[in-house]
């Protein structure tokens, strides 16, 4: 191995070399503790630690740096104490997540440190967002964010290096190529021979450096750094290695050939940079001795620590810090004056006025801009706030859900508009385990809100139709928003905006222009989890949402019925003090939706009014929603599918029963 040391004193060559040794001898304790059943779960990166302890010294102490499983060195690189890492590892309150996530799975703003979920990919697009707001602010940082040979099969690493490269990020992707995805050799992940294969293919550009050398892992990414901090643009660094223990410690090492191991434990990159600096007389036998004995004394001192912390025990907190502590103070309109709007005008009128009241909001997706989006939205906010802050981005809705939340992390709010509500599914992941996860796990909110137009009546068959809105009532972590008409459209959106947590925000496509009220001019909010009632009556209750409240004014007016109508508003959290006194008011209910029926919200909501409010029922609590199948395409059939007739036999059952 040549080490180039141009440019390096004797003094930062033994700091980079104690930054080396740091990760490895830890390593080596926490082996020895996981044999003796004191940390559950190892994930080694010895022979990789030259390309995270080069790494994290190439950059600045203040900039984002999101690592994976072996990269310790980046954590003890940013001189984060060894007992909240230990306790980390142990599951310890003191670490990072409280007990509530494992070893790496992290992140700490003190340190600048994002850390992964279990899917790998996701957290490049992390990455895009800081680096876009790093631009949009003109602070001049870079952005660097890790990732294997083997996750880069995961669609999000295209979407990532994509996004990075259509808007000039300054990100630095650093791929750790180890030659194997756990026990998966690169030839049966990929078909190219090098990473820097693929920078042409994305525009960008793409180096290659020795993942065991450290002076070049830290040269070439220190010389890159300072690069895109004043040309901002992304690049790709792969670093070639290799993992001289099991993906984890349980799985082993048979599937790989053997003769590797000798191969490459002659370019240990510890062994192979003490050696190196004995030569350059940089380093004695005498010095290594005191700073290997320095850091033992490190280690034990923070193991100390950790293991005399009692494990944690559950509080109220483990329900309360699925969200970012926020308390919300409704804001009145300032002067009585109105207009005439359609839900779809209320719904740009609250993002141009949310616009204007945070500079620091960004609002993405497809066909926003000039276009307008789909449903034309958008129109004229480009001109209004220009192309930095109402972005086009690229089909790739894991990606943009995913810069949403690094935009939140380095203190931008984001909208993120799904063209139809059906395509989230393309982002399903970033929204479940990071968007709703964040908070809980590391203290880090995502100051999100996702539009989503849905629902049917419209024609347009089983894929710009379907009411989704139970797949993410299901996840902690998330508010679910569901206006039916333009004046809690307005409001609940504003409102939604302000709050630092993340939000699905659904927007019923039939009522976007067939639908329109008196709606304040002046910006105001609606109190998020409370329900309204859209009629009041005494003979039943019906308890819904969206497209559902229209249905169910329709069906009392035609049968002369005296209803409360409850008009949710929030799905998740959903009102159960106004559910409740309807409830005891009229002692009859039927839930109404217009997704499926089977696993639907009203589920949950008939089931919760059967365990609390029996006693003041007088009939069992009854639903109706549309058809266990796909939305169809042709009128006559979607007529068939969803509710409304089916409801309106229903509720006559119910009132006679």
């Amino acid at each position: 191995m040549r080490f180039k040391r141009e440019g390096y004193s004797d003094q930062e060559l033994v700091h980079l070399y104690e930054q080396i040794l740091r990760p490895r001898m830890i390593e080596e304790k926490m082996l020895i503790l996981l044999r003796q059943g004191k940390i559950s779960k190892w994930f080694s990166g010895i022979g990789q630690e030259a390309i995270s302890v080069g790494a994290v010294n190439a950059i600045e102490q203040d900039e984002f740096i999101l690592p994976m499983h072996r990269n310790l060195g980046v954590f003890t690189g940013r001189q984060i104490p060894y007992h909240r890492l230990f306790a980390q590892f142990q599951g310890k309150n003191s670490g990072f997540t409280k007990g509530r996530d494992r070893s790496f799975h992290f992140g700490t703003r003190e340190h600048h440190i994002v850390g992964m979920i279990s899917h790998l990919g996701p957290q490049l697009a992390l990455a895009d967002g800081i680096a876009l707001a790093h631009k949009l602010k003109a602070t001049q940082k870079a952005t660097l964010v890790f990732t294997g040979d083997g996750a880069s099969s995961e669609g999000d690493f295209h979407e990532a290096l994509n996004v990075a490269a259509v808007w000039d990020l300054p990100v630095i992707f650093v791929i750790e190529n180890n030659g194997y995805g756990l026990s998966t050799p690169s030839s049966e992940q990929f078909r190219f021979k090098h990473f820097t294969d693929k920078g042409p293919g994305y525009g960008i550009k793409a180096v290659r450096v020795d993942g065991n050398n450290l002076l070049e892992v830290h040269r070439t990414i220190k010389e890159l750094a300072e690069d895109i901090r004043k040309d901002p643009k992304p690049v790709i660094v792969e670093a070639m290695t290799f993992r001289m223990r099991g993906h984890e410690e349980a799985s082993g090492t048979k599937y790989v050939p053997q003769e590797l191991f000798v191969e490459w434990a002659k370019k240990d990159p510890v062994e192979n940079f003490e050696r190196y600096l004995k030569r350059q007389k940089a380093l004695s036998a005498q010095k290594i001795e005191e700073i290997r004995a320095g850091i033992k004394k490190d280690i034990e001192a923070g193991l100390e620590v950790a293991f005399a912390e009692a494990m944690p025990q559950a509080t109220e907190a483990e329900t309360t810090d699925i969200h970012a502590p926020y308390q919300q103070i409704p804001v009145a309109p300032e002067t009585e004056a109105v207009s005439e709007r359609r839900f779809v005008d209320a719904i740009s009128d609250s993002l141009r006025q949310s616009m204007n009241k945070y500079d620091n909001l960004v609002i993405m997706g497809q066909d926003i801009a000039e276009y307008g989006g789909a449903f034309k939205i958008t129109q004229g906010f480009i001109e209004e706030f220009g192309r930095d802050r109402v972005r086009n981005t690229p089909l790739c809705e894991s990606a943009i859900i995913g810069t949403g939340l690094g935009l939140s992390i380095n203190g931008h709010k984001a909208v993120v508009e799904m063209q139809f509500a059906d395509f989230v599914t393309c982002g399903f992941n970033q929204i479940v385990n990071n968007l709703a996860k964040s908070h809980y796990r590391w203290g880090q909110n995502a100051d999100v809100v996702v539009r989503m137009p849905t629902g049917a009546g419209v024609g347009a068959g089983p894929f710009h139709s379907q009411s989704n809105e139970a797949w993410f009532f299901h996840t902690p972590g998330l508010k679910l928003l569901y206006p039916s008409n333009p004046r809690d459209a307005k409001g609940l959106l504003n409102a939604a905006i302000e709050d630092p947590n993340p939000h699905l925000f659904f927007e019923h496509k039939f009522l976007y222009r067939s639908l329109s009220d008196s709606v304040p001019d002046d910006y105001y909010t609606i109190e998020i989890g409370k329900a309204s009632l859209a009629s009041e009556g005494d003979d039943i209750s019906i308890i819904t949402y969206g497209m559902g409240v229209h249905w169910a004014k329709q069906a009392v007016e035609s049968l002369g019925v005296s209803a409360d109508i409850v008009d949710l508003r929030t799905l998740l959290p959903w009102d159960k003090d106004a559910v409740e006194a309807s409830v005891r008011k009229t002692n009859k209910v039927l839930v109404l939706h217009e997704d499926t029926l089977t696993g639907g919200i009203g589920a949950e909501i008939a089931a919760w009014i059967s365990e609390h409010c029996f006693e003041y029922l007088d009939a069992p609590v009854s639903r109706e929603a549309s058809l266990d199948t796909p939305v169809p395409f042709s009128r006559p059939l979607e007529e068939n599918f969803l509710p409304q007739q089916r409801f309106l036999s229903k509720l006559n059952r119910l009132l006679a029963y």
